[in-house]
């Protein structure tokens, strides 16, 4: 089962991008869920979309752009602790990975939360899809296709372009280094930047 992220570590994800603070995001959330309808955090815009028996439908706006669009249940909406907070906080010390003779810890899939960045990886890969060309916001075309990676601990997508593709095939146990943590609807996503690297490892995958 592919793992997915929580409300409050997406939101966490979210305030931490935007810069803004995780009490007043909270509350603006709390807020649009109530009788106004909708409210403002920093250069967020929160709108309820629509009312569902267990909760909402939030909107999320950057001006004319759309953030984020998801649903949020009544019980989210009551904690007494700031769940956006907690998440924050907990993602933030995993940033903070500490370094062993010069290389940084490999850490597990479950451990993974969006935000990270910098992270040391070893996993299976269980499945990859079909590439498929898209335009960069660059202009460019580049070759894009998802892996589906493994370890003990469980499941994550891995995102590949162009050359990254063919260089590993199902069935591989891979090392990634340098990577980070990011959400696509609702689902954590790990990326390998230029300055990350991904090679197949003839050692077992670490249990």
């Amino acid at each position: 089962m592919r793992n997915k992220v929580s409300s409050s570590e997406y939101l966490a994800f979210l305030s931490m991008k935007y810069e803004v603070d995780a009490d007043k995001f909270f509350e603006a959330l709390v807020s649009a869920a109530g009788k106004s309808q909708k409210s403002t955090c920093g250069n967020l815009s929160i709108m309820c979309r629509k009312e569902k028996k267990d909760g909402i439908v939030l909107l999320i706006t950057k001006g004319p752009k759309v953030v984020a669009q998801f649903p949020v249940s009544k019980e989210f909406l009551t904690e007494r602790n700031n769940p956006i907070k907690d998440a924050a906080k907990f993602a933030l010390s995993n940033r903070r990975v500490t370094q062993e003779n010069g290389k940084t810890q490999l850490l597990q899939i479950k451990d993974l939360r969006p935000g990270m960045k910098k992270i040391r990886l070893k996993a299976e890969i269980l499945e990859i899809s079909e590439a498929s060309s898209v335009v960069t916001r660059f202009g460019n075309v580049a070759n894009v296709a998802n892996a589906l990676v493994s370890d003990e601990s469980g499941e994550i997508k891995l995102c590949l372009w162009n050359e990254q593709i063919a260089s590993i095939s199902v069935g591989d146990t891979v090392e990634i280094e340098n990577a980070n943590v990011s959400t696509f609807r609702g689902e954590r996503q790990l990326r390998v930047g230029r300055k990350g690297s991904i090679r197949i490892s003839h050692d077992p995958t670490p249990n």
